[in-house]
């Protein structure tokens, strides 16, 4: 498959990524779809392009670790694992139902392809920290990925993760930060202010660049970490988003973090989505 051929299959990918969690969401009476929208770009090209996975086998000891720091969107990331193979996607059905086997949150208890259990804002990338720095005590090759919420960088947590990686020199991990600038309560930049953003995460040691979080093209140039220059440490790719992204009535509205789509909404959000293909 040729450059222009894989980057058509994965916008078509972050497509059917937002109309499962869109059927997902509704159907469940949950939250967070326009948080799961601003991923869905981020989250095809780590699948489709990026991460060395082996769906069929996903416990192989090889594969690279990708951590979903945003775990409140995993409705996102369990469509993409359900279209990558890793489980069928019959089993979306259960996501966020009683009795049911995918949680509201990112659990890795019985979900394959989960590395590890998120949600509490602030711990993920805390988490691909000791991932990165096992790897690298271990001898392993594979690398580790780790998508973190703008609305997160509020934590005190995430930037003492931050100086760890960086004083460790963990050059096999990569942060992905979905800047949508849109965090629960509020814009981002009226809750906690994170400008000037990128050069935060360069005074804390990292190589940072920034990239349209829904060009494709882009995205797979920006994260693929052979393509960085080989000065060492940790890498942060800065995605600017849209909160919502596919939907016209639901971009960059806060209303969206929280809202369910259902009846007329969930129509007209489903005829927006597959007039894109």
């Amino acid at each position: 498959m040729n450059p222009s051929e894989n980057s058509a299959s994965i916008e078509k990918r972050s497509r059917e990524i937002r109309l499962a969690a869109l059927d997902m969401i509704s159907a469940s009476g949950a939250s967070h779809i326009g948080s799961v929208f601003s991923t869905a770009e981020i989250l095809a090209t780590l699948y489709d392009d990026i991460l060395n996975v082996r769906p069929a086998e996903p416990d192989w000891p090889d594969r690279d670790r990708f951590v979903m720091s945003k775990g409140h969107a995993a409705a996102g990331l369990y469509a993409t694992l359900s279209l990558s193979g890793f489980f069928p996607q019959q089993r979306l059905k259960e996501f966020y139902v009683d009795g049911g086997s995918l949680p509201g949150h990112v659990t890795h208890h019985g979900i394959p392809g989960i590395e590890v259990s998120t949600g509490s804002l602030g711990h993920g990338l805390a988490l691909a920290v000791g991932l990165a720095a096992g790897a690298r005590r271990s001898g392993a090759k594979w690398h580790v990925y780790v998508l973190l919420s703008d609305g997160e960088c509020d934590e005190g947590s995430t930037w003492e993760a931050a100086l760890l990686a960086s004083a460790w020199t963990l050059s096999g991990l990569t942060a992905i930060v979905d800047y949508n600038k849109i965090q629960s309560l509020g814009r981002v930049d009226e809750v906690v202010p994170l400008e000037p953003f990128a050069d935060k995460w360069r005074s804390f040691g990292w190589q940072v660049d920034e990239v349209d979080g829904h060009s494709v093209d882009s995205l797979r140039h920006r994260i693929d970490p052979t393509l960085w220059p080989s000065a060492g440490g940790p890498r942060c790719v800065i995605a600017h988003t849209i909160k919502g992204k596919g939907v016209s009535f639901m971009e960059n509205d806060l209303l969206w973090h929280y809202r369910c789509p259902v009846g007329d909404e969930y129509d007209r959000a489903v005829a927006e989505l597959e007039a894109e293909e």
